[in-house]
This record gives C-alpha cells, structure tokens and sequence, in this order.
C-alpha cells in the first residue's frame, strides 16, 4: 500500500514531486534487463572498497567482461571498453580519491557513454522546407512503424508539420500500412501506387510538400529480407535524387551485435547520418545499443520502446547508461510524467489532497487510468531505486491485473459510492461485484486498501509527511538499493 501510494504522488504532483525523487531511475523490463542485474551485481562488490589494486580491478572486469559477451555485445567493443576502464582505473582517477569504489563505477559509467556516442544527436532540420528525411532498413524491423512514430515525435514535440511518403512499390501493403498509420498518428499521406518508379514519387512528395508549406518529408524506402545488391542500387540511386538531410537506418535491436554488422553493410552503401534502434522493449540484452556506434561510426538518435505511435523516444548515452548501472535518470522521468500525466488533473488532486479535502474513489480511480498511462504501477515502480530486486510478494501485489480489476469495480459504482464509500453495504457489493465481473472479496478488498490509502493520503498531506513516507519504504529495498541519499537524510 505504501508502494502505491508513492507511485500516486509521482502522478498526482507531477514535476513538483518528480524533482523530490529525482536522481533515481532504475531501468526498466526490457533492454539492459540482463545487463543491468549482471553489472550492478558485480560492481556493488568494488563499489564499497576503500582501496583498489590491479588485482581487485583485474578480477572485476572479467565479470563485467562476461555480462557484456551475454548482453550479446560485439567482441572489438568489449576489447575496447575494458581496456580504457583498466587504464583510467590503475591511474590517477582513482588513486587519489577518497572513495576510489565508487569512483570505479563512475569511470564505468563513462566509458558506457563513450561506446554509446557520450550525448544524444538529434535530428539536423536546417534545410530549406521541406528537410527531407530518407529511411532505409531490412524488412520486418519496424522501419514503416518507425516513420509513423518519428513523424508523430516531430509533429507534438517539434511543431514541425510532417508529409510522409512511402516508394516501397514492391508491396502494396507497406503503402497502405504507411497510408492507416498516417492517419493514426494525424499527418497528412502522400498516395503512390506500384506502378510508379520510386524515384517519381517522391519527386512528387516534394514538390507537393514545397507547395503545401511542409516542414519535414519523410520518405519511407522498400526493405528486404537480407541485404541484395539491387536493393542497395535502387536505394542509391533515390539517395542521390532527392538528396535527404536526414537519412536513418532502422535495425532491430534483438538482433544483437548482427544488427552493428547489417548497419555497417549500409553505411558503406548510404551516407547514413544516424540509427533508429527498434524493439528495444523486447531486447533484454542491449548489444546492438552498445556495439552500433562502435562499428558504423554513426549516432543512434532514437529508440523504439513498444508497439505504440507514441512509443519513440530520443536516445540519451548518459541516461541510458545511468539506466544499466540503477543509478538514476531524473530528465526521463521528468518528460515522462509531464508529457503523459494531465497537468490540471494533477494539480487539482495535489490541492485537493494538500487542502484535507479529502481523497474520493473518483480520485482513486482518476490515477490508476494515470499510472496505466505511465506503464502501469510496475512500470512505475520499475523505475525506482532498487525496485528491480523486490520480492515476489511485493510484486504480486503490484500485478497490473489487480490494478485493472480495482478501475472495473470503481466503474461499477454509483457516482454517490464513488463519493461516499461508506454506504457500501451488503446489497450493493453483490450489485458492484456483479457489474465487474468480480467477486465481493475483491470489492471488500479494494474498500479496505482505499481506506488505508485515504489514511496515508492524509499523512502524507501533512508537515514531513511525505519525507516519513520514504522512510518507511526503506525497509522494503534491498541493502544499497535507494541508491544513496534518497532516503537517508
């Protein structure tokens, strides 16, 4: 219940209470899982060391050696990464610090950013309208998805009015995939038909997109199962007709280092300017991330982390890398809660709860629909120090079917129920299990769960309240896990 509460106050303050929590921002299920729990369990073992010698040194970097061969990362960037860990951590960088463990992991850290590209390098639009961005990639990688998902990200982020264009003309169905995603993501399609020679239409798309004042074209290319000679004449051939400012490859994460070695094949083909890495949502490893920019020499710029249009984000070396080794990313946590929570809502339960108002099942109900905006509650959680680690039993009770459950039996409520919890006797649990489909044990529970809630809402409203509250969570972490000084002081 504790737990539940804190993921409330992240969706019910918004910013406000992200800034309090900030510098703690586990990785989440998906890439860098494994990696994550290899390396953050072997440097936990150094990171306390009062002194270290080469030996000590020498024994950890094999350990981080075999988490990297199993995040499937490629072997001239594994050579690589360990051989600057080991000269900067034998060197001055540690010897002369108080707290030389600790300062091993920061150079671990470092060099992460280093392979990964050190900071994000986002799109260059600085043509004359319309920047024209050219998308390459193997079929089945998510390229036609992705330029949904970028043209959606240019569109609510950049301002940016966005034509997309497909000459993929060997399948009909990419073009009318491209044609329902347009449309989904609310950017204007330009039609082409497999009739047309690619070169043709998007000459087409640009003059269209110069008439029509657009800002950014993006034209979505034909991809193949493996990389084939005329595939990559034709795409040549396009490259130099249109002349992109832009032109992105798209590879599938869960290829692993395959993926640095099928981009590489591009990148001598194409003037690549950058990678879109996608699936990485279902890449537990991280390889492709960390070897890509080693091998191509090119930036990954974004990242695709689910099936979703808005499931896009930006790529961040050092964040991503604060991410691998549990030791916070405060700016991802930030964009997250302000692009998805809604602010008014959230302002009004802040002042509502802050005022002892009160906190109704309306209320209840209004940030669970937030927090499954967010990743549900163990999306949420995921992302706290040490979370990663918790119990089963914690975890059960944070099961996103529970939180489903709970919103199916609010809905089955009475405005006035919702209002006043107390008349809920007898006659109307059977109504309300029935409703939702549940049974009255699960209605019985949810009361009882939302009067310890409205308990601690009010707690939490008052003078220190939600510093004790992150006290009490203390305990529920593991040894270490709140990553130094959330908690604490």
């Amino acid at each position: 219940m504790q737990l539940m509460v804190f993921a409330f106050f992240c969706t019910g303050y918004n910013a406000e209470f992200v800034y309090i929590i900030s510098a703690n921002y586990l990785v989440e299920n998906g890439m860098f899982e494994n990696l994550s729990d290899r390396l953050t369990k072997t440097l936990k073992n150094i990171s306390g060391r009062g002194r270290l010698t080469e030996d000590n040194i020498k024994d950890t970097l094999r350990e981080v050696r075999m988490a990297l061969l199993e995040a499937d990362v490629a072997l001239p960037v594994i050579r690589e990464f360990i051989s600057k860990v080991k000269e900067r951590a034998v060197g001055t960088d540690v010897s002369k610090s108080l707290t030389p463990g600790q300062v091993f992991v920061k150079i671990v850290q470092s060099e992460l950013e280093a392979a990964m590209g050190e900071v994000n390098e986002g799109l260059n639009l600085k043509a004359t309208p319309p920047a024209i961005v050219l998308m390459a990639g193997l079929q089945g990688a998510g390229k036609t998805t992705s330029v949904a998902k970028l043209a959606k990200f240019l569109t609510e982020r950049e301002k940016k009015k966005v034509l997309v264009v497909s000459v993929d003309v060997y399948r009909p169905a990419a073009i009318k995939q491209l044609q329902t995603l347009a449309e989904e993501v609310n950017v204007e399609f330009f039609p082409s038909t497999i009739e047309q020679k690619p070169i043709v239409i998007a000459e087409a798309a640009i003059a269209h997109a110069k008439l029509n004042f657009f800002d950014v074209l993006i034209v979505d290319t034909a991809g193949r199962l493996h990389i084939d000679e005329s595939m990559m004449t034709e795409i040549q051939d396009l490259h130099a007709a249109i002349n992109p400012i832009e032109t992105l490859f798209t590879v599938d994460a869960m290829t692993g280092q395959d993926a640095a070695n099928i981009a590489k094949a591009f990148n001598e083909a194409l003037p690549l300017t950058g990678i879109i890495l996608t699936k990485t949502d279902g890449d537990a490893r991280g390889g492709a991330a960390l070897s890509i920019r080693h091998i191509t020499g090119k930036p990954i710029k974004f990242m695709g982390v689910g099936e979703k249009v808005d499931a896009l984000e930006a790529f961040h070396p050092d964040r991503i890398a604060s991410r691998i080794l549990g030791m916070g990313d405060v700016l991802s946590l930030i964009e997250e809660v302000e692009q998805k929570v809604d602010r008014k809502q959230a302002e009004k339960l802040a002042k509502k709860v802050k005022s002892g108002k009160g906190f109704d099942l309306e209320d209840f109900r209004d940030q669970l629909v937030q927090m499954k905006s967010m990743g549900g509650m163990m999306g949420m959680m995921n992302k706290m120090p040490g979370m990663g680690n918790m119990s089963d039993k914690i975890k059960d009770q944070m099961d996103d079917k529970l939180t489903g459950r709970m919103e199916a039996i609010i809905n089955s409520m009475t405005p006035a129920e919702r209002i006043r919890p107390d008349i809920i006797k007898g006659s109307r649990k059977r109504r309300i299990a029935a409703g939702s489909g549940t049974q009255i044990q699960d209605v019985n529970k949810l009361l009882k769960q939302f009067m310890q809630m409205q308990k601690m809402m009010k707690k939490m409203s008052g003078k220190g309240g939600m510093k004790k509250m992150m006290r009490s969570m203390q305990g529920m972490m593991p040894p270490g896990g709140a990553g130094g000084g959330m908690f604490g002081r």
